[in-house]
């Protein structure tokens, strides 16, 4: 059975559009493929006429700093984020989540923009960027427009741009100042299952008295979307994170988070027993990090 009829392979953003707007049939963008290829493969998505690859477009292979922001193409791969000095100095909560995609085979072609685009409740590279409050810029054949990255889900597996219109192509976020750092932590099955149980990033900013000046948490599996903890940042501004601030943080994420029951993953129950030894492994270490 062919999956596929056509497989291109533009060189620029404008030529991936022209393609993907022109396809006479169900056109689809592919990067790395190691979600696309199995799902088409195990029957989970429908067979389409045209794959058009995006990894071969320099512009959106590149990690740089450009004013006040970290821009990082779409195309980037989890291999290059983890061993670039840009992200270990600016996002070490992004490091630490595509450190943790799949295995070595996986993390040299799966990319940054993929894992995005899958739309995963507990994507551990959308979890990690959404504590940097990331931007992601959505490219059509009229233009490009940046949007909050939480803005673009709609659901598991759904987002709220066209698929047959528009590409992913970049991302950004603001550079790391002082007083800032992040830390991204999840648990996984033993034999490590590509989705996690539970993840959780954090990014903090201290003040010099060391209570919190800033603070952004997300977590997944909380809710049928990539879940931002809003109401636990709101009480922990201006506190610190330790003692009885801890103790009440971790009772507003308890009410805030939307756990459920996974048949091959974790019960609803042991997920929540969870939050604890994420929310300190976070916090300890954007702390930590921020401090120094």
């Amino acid at each position: 059975m062919s999956f596929y009829q056509e497989y291109l392979q533009p060189t620029t953003i404008e030529d991936a559009l022209i393609q993907l707007t022109g396809s006479k049939g169900e056109a689809v963008i592919i990067a790395g493929g190691t979600d696309l290829l199995l799902d088409l493969r195990q029957g989970r998505h429908d067979p389409v006429s045209t794959l058009i690859d995006v990894s071969g477009i320099s512009e959106m292979r590149q990690i740089a700093i450009q004013g006040d922001r970290v821009h990082l193409g779409a195309a980037v791969t989890h291999k290059t984020i983890v061993q670039s000095p840009v992200m270990k100095d600016q996002a070490h909560c992004v490091v630490e989540g595509c450190g943790l995609i799949g295995g070595p085979q996986v993390r040299n072609v799966a990319t940054i923009g993929g894992n995005i685009s899958h739309a995963l409740p507990a994507g551990d590279g959308t979890i990690s960027l959404l504590a940097l409050d990331t931007e992601v810029q959505i490219s059509s054949t009229s233009g490009s427009r940046w949007l909050p990255l939480l803005d673009i889900f709609s659901g598991p597996g759904k987002v709220n741009f066209d698929r047959s219109q528009e590409i992913v192509t970049s991302f950004r976020f603001n550079t790391r100042q002082d007083r800032e750092g992040s830390a991204f932590h999840r648990i996984m099955r033993p034999q490590g299952v590509a989705i996690a149980i539970l993840n959780m990033a954090a990014w903090i900013k201290l003040d010099q008295n060391d209570h919190i000046a800033g603070i952004r948490i997300s977590c997944g599996p909380a809710g049928p979307k990539p879940f931002r903890a809003r109401n636990t940042e709101d009480y922990l501004s201006g506190k610190t994170w330790q003692g009885s601030d801890f103790d009440q943080a971790l009772s507003i994420l308890e009410g805030e988070v939307s756990l459920r029951t996974s048949p091959h993953r974790a019960t609803q129950q042991y997920r929540q027993q969870l939050l604890p030894v994420l929310l300190r492994e976070v916090l300890d270490k954007a702390a930590k990090r921020a401090a120094s």
